[in-house]
């Protein structure tokens, strides 16, 4: 999505409206000068496997107030997994439509998988 013109809700309540899978765009936390585009993976209370693919992988639990934002493209995205969850106050609305170059509804990208996991 870099060079894309993105519309992005900022109607009264879109924070209540976010669900996992959402795109948002946030200021960077370490760059407040920078606005970056993610997934929504999680939200305050959920339990998060910061790497699924470390043969010790590590979880976080997103506090209150925190999301969890993660790029679609997992081997090359500065995102939660560097700078921890996400403070609310950061995001600045829900990414609804593409603009331009090629003009397109943006849908909720959530896919649920069942599952039980443990600390062993």
């Amino acid at each position: 999505m870099a060079g894309d013109m993105l519309m992005i809700e900022r109607l009264p309540g879109w924070r209540k409206r976010l669900r996992v899978g959402d795109l948002v765009a946030f200021t960077t936390p370490y760059d407040p000068g920078r606005r970056a585009v993610k997934r929504l993976l999680a939200e305050a209370g959920d339990t998060v496997c910061v790497d699924p693919r470390s043969k010790h992988p590590s979880f976080v639990l997103v506090p209150k107030g925190h999301v969890w934002l993660q790029g679609d493209n997992f081997n090359n995205s500065t995102d939660s997994r560097v700078y921890g969850p996400i403070p609310l106050g950061l995001l600045h609305g829900r990414v609804t439509w593409c603009v331009w170059p090629s003009p397109r509804r943006i849908q909720n990208g959530a896919e649920i998988l069942p599952g039980h996991f443990t600390d062993s």
